[in-house]
């Protein structure tokens, strides 16, 4: 087939993209991390997104405002469709189901933090606390990646159905790593404090939305976006001719398949099994017979 003809074909099998909703997500687990560990008053802050909203007098504010997205450049791959890491066998008797994806668009998401309070001293303290708490959110998002199916079905790596509520709780190492079967793709959302506005920077961006100037933290998160699987009937075919091994004349010498001549006497050498992992979907056809089958 030709691969123009195959890519279009593999394009109109397509699903959903699994990665669409990690942006609010991972904004989402950032509110979630902060509310989760507040333990300074009995009322937790309140967390907006709007820079320009006006708290009552003595009520403090965490402000979460994502204000750029951008591509990681060290991190970037080529687009073209490879093999997707995710296998799903529903018939035990047949060979599981092959999905193809473009590599996942590795982004930086980048969020201001902002803290009001009445006094100058409680906003600082809130600031301080904020810097603590973050530093100990090595993995924002930590969980088994979710891939979206053409046919609308959200499992795993594994091809099991997905569902958040069963990977809660598990076996983890002493890392607080998930401890799971072999093929089991994690997802990680990392979080990191970065120095990525100047004062003059972050001054136009309160004055853009109305806002006073606040002090701030500037956060670095980094998410991987899935686009869509496309299904494949069946793994790539390889044709190899075999190579025939030449009959040892009666005196014990003759040919190496490869063509060299072979001296002295003894038993003709073995064929030896390629180093490296079993291949996945891998089909040969052993003589010149199945050349006509596709």
């Amino acid at each position: 087939m030709n691969p123009a003809d195959e890519a279009e074909k593999l394009r109109a099998t397509g699903g959903p993209a699994s990665g669409r909703s990690i942006i609010g997500e991972t904004t989402e687990a950032v509110h979630k991390f902060l509310l989760e560990g507040y333990k300074l008053t009995d009322s937790p802050p309140r967390i907006e997104e709007e820079l320009k909203f006006i708290p009552k007098d003595r009520e403090e504010i965490l402000y979460i405002y994502m204000y750029r997205v951008a591509q990681n450049q060290n991190l970037m791959n080529q687009k073209r469709l490879r093999q997707a890491p995710v296998f799903v066998k529903d018939d035990p008797e047949k060979g599981g189901e092959v999905y193809y994806h473009r590599p996942p668009v590795l982004l930086d998401l980048f969020y201001l933090i902002s803290v009001h309070s009445k006094f100058r001293s409680d906003a600082e303290r809130l600031l301080g606390w904020v810097l603590l708490r973050l530093n100990e959110a090595t993995h924002l998002i930590y969980r088994p990646r979710r891939f979206l199916l053409p046919d609308g079905r959200e499992v795993d790596s594994l091809g099991r159905t997905y569902d958040a509520k069963n990977f809660e709780g598990q076996r983890t190492n002493s890392e607080g790593e998930i401890e799971e079967d072999d093929g089991l793709f994690i997802e990680k959302v990392s979080l990191a404090l970065v120095d990525d506005l100047t004062v003059g920077d972050a001054i136009n961006l309160f004055t853009l939305h109305e806002a006073p100037y606040r002090p701030f933290l500037t956060y670095r998160a980094r998410v991987a976006l899935d686009g869509p699987l496309y299904k494949s009937s069946s793994g790539a075919t390889i044709r190899l001719p075999r190579l025939e091994r030449a009959s040892p004349p009666s005196d014990g010498q003759g040919d190496s398949p490869n063509g060299r001549k072979r001296t002295g006497s003894g038993p003709p050498p073995t064929i030896r099994t390629p180093p490296g992992p079993k291949p996945y979907m891998l089909r040969k056809n052993a003589d010149a017979d199945n050349e006509s089958e596709d």
